[in-house]
């Protein structure tokens, strides 16, 4: 007899492909690969039909390939080829521009960061350090771009970001104001460029390819720590913008006992509490560094120096008198602490829970609640990656 077949099982046109399923596709690969392509269908709760025409488009656009490898042992029948994210076709430029330097960095789609180059600014006005960075992404795709096709740029910064914009509205400590970074970097690179806020970016990175990233895309909030302190938060996946993005702005959050003065007038804000440049300060005042750099204390530290672990382990119980505050203002899932401590120093993490515990009433787990970064040696080049590919996995068909 034969089989009728049923609109239903042909594969949609590429055309009327729902951006959303393949997304869906892509996603699953991301999260299981390798996977064949049946198990992507029960993933998806999508046909097997569209889930063949969908992954023969990204085969096509080089983001997922077939590992003919992965096949453990051959059945009856034509085998199921896995798929796979492909880590070599394409990849994304991430940016970080922090207070002293910049930098810029070359990821595959899994995140993994490839090439990374952090430069000092020259100066700090607007257009010398994005024309400097501009040359730096040249040159990235000189030596690269030949066997590698780059999808987007992605570039995270601290203060306020308008990343619907592509602005940076307000980064007080570098001295920015209104300034259209996507738009600059657009037209200098030729490239998709978004932006976004460290902890938005790093919450972002955490959700795509994070070791706790099934938690974070129920519900989240990250913290943060450099030069510049910010929050964001998320439930059901969706990271809370606010109607002027200025979700997450916590710089001013009063610190009890603190007597640091704060840029913005007043005593013991969390910002001027925490931040790297007091406690670089204080580490050199001490003679524990010789430079003025937070990697100085945190390699001090990882050398056995008393003085700066003692530092270190000061500013993360600090910072988990903060993060108690927001755990029991979200409830979330996971908190998540990007702080140079907490991501290195044995020690500083365990204070920083230390501490949470003391001052949270809500009863959490601290040791299944509260995570230091994934990305502990590669933080500022992953958040900056992290929002270009956050775009490529929301909508592969851009």
């Amino acid at each position: 007899m034969q089989r009728t077949t049923r609109r239903s099982d042909l594969p949609l046109p590429a055309a009327r492909r729902s951006p959303d399923s393949t997304a869906a596709v892509l996603r699953a690969v991301l999260d299981h690969g390798p996977i064949a392509r049946s198990s992507i269908a029960r993933a998806t709760r999508l046909s097997a039909a569209t889930v063949s025409g969908i992954a023969a488009s990204l085969q096509e656009r080089g983001l997922v390939r077939e590992v003919p490898e992965a096949v453990v042992r051959p059945g009856i029948g034509r085998p199921h080829v896995p798929l796979d994210v492909d880590s070599a076709a394409v990849g994304v430029i991430g940016v970080h521009i922090a207070v002293p330097r910049a930098t810029v960095a070359l990821l595959n789609l899994r995140g993994r960061v490839l090439v990374r180059h952090q430069d000092p600014h020259g100066r700090r006005d607007p257009q010398s350090v994005l024309a400097a960075v501009a040359d730096r992404v040249a040159a990235i795709r000189r030596d690269h771009g030949r066997r590698r096709r780059i999808l987007g740029l992605g570039l995270a910064t601290g203060g306020w970001v308008d990343g619907v914009n592509g602005t940076v509205v307000e980064h007080p400590v570098l001295g920015w104001r209104d300034v259209p970074v996507a738009a600059t970097l657009s037209a200098a690179t030729r490239l998709p460029v978004r932006v976004d806020s460290n902890s938005r970016a790093l919450l972002r990175a955490e959700q795509l390819l994070g070791r706790v990233a099934g938690d974070a895309r129920r519900s989240a909030v990250q913290i943060f720590v450099g030069n510049v302190v910010d929050v964001a938060f998320a439930t059901g996946g969706v990271i809370h913008q606010g109607p002027r993005s200025a979700a997450g702005a916590v710089a001013h959050l009063p610190v009890e006992g603190c007597a640091e003065p704060c840029s913005c007038g007043r005593i013991g804000c969390l910002q001027a509490a925490v931040g790297e440049r007091a406690l670089v300060r204080r580490a050199l005042a001490a003679g524990l560094i010789e430079r003025p750099d937070i990697h100085a204390v945190v390699d001090a530290a990882l050398a056995g120096s008393a003085g700066a672990v003692a530092l270190l382990e000061e500013r993360a119980r600090r910072v988990g008198r903060a993060a108690a505050l927001l755990l029991d203002l979200f409830d979330p899932d996971v908190l998540l602490v990007s702080e140079a401590g907490a991501n290195r120093v044995p020690g500083c993490l365990a204070a920083l829970r230390a501490e949470v515990a003391a001052w949270s009433s809500a009863g959490a787990d601290m040791t299944t609640t509260v995570h230091p970064s994934s990305f502990p040696e590669n933080v500022l080049a992953v958040a900056g990656g992290a929002v270009a590919l956050d775009q490529v996995y929301a909508d592969p068909s851009i």
